[in-house]
């Protein structure tokens, strides 16, 4: 039986646990399939803990659905980072709800704009059409990024 996303619950994660290390893993494993080496602008757990990031996870009982960070770029600027859906929790709503808080809590701390970066393969299209539907829009580099044509930036005013 497949659970509820009214059951689920939002924590902001000290990124200690072996759930959260194995499903950035799985996240880090696709994009260095899909992307080349030179593209692939995921964090590691090391590259997560960082003082200028706040990671969340989203909890089904003890089960770990998906995950989110944000990136402070500047007091009113900061990156979606590390957004991934749990392979048994795709297509159930995941995404949008770490989204959503991803956006409630930049905006609660200030942000005036969130920015993401994204792969351009099909593979990464369900995420841009998330993005889209939230809002977000194409946009230049931002940040240290450089054009690169295995890469599709976004950005949103809050």
């Amino acid at each position: 039986m497949k659970s509820t996303i009214r059951t689920m619950k939002i924590t902001l994660d000290d990124l200690k646990g072996p759930e959260i290390a194995a499903l950035l893993q799985e996240h880090l494993d696709d994009m260095r399939a899909t992307s080349p080496p030179e593209s692939v602008h995921a964090l590691d757990l090391n590259g997560l803990r960082q003082p200028n990031i706040r990671f969340w996870t989203l909890w089904d009982d003890r089960n770990l659905a998906g995950c989110g960070a944000l990136k402070w770029l500047d007091a009113e600027h900061a990156e979606i980072k590390s957004m991934r859906t749990a392979a048994t929790y795709k297509q159930q709503g995941v995404a949008s709800q770490i989204l959503q808080h991803l956006i409630n809590d930049a905006k609660a701390a200030g942000v005036q704009r969130l920015s993401l970066e994204t792969g351009s393969m099909t593979f990464f299209q369900p995420a841009r059409s998330l993005y889209a539907k939230f809002g977000f829009e194409l946009c230049g580099p931002f940040a240290d990024y450089v054009l690169d044509p295995n890469s599709v930036f976004m950005t949103k005013n809050i």
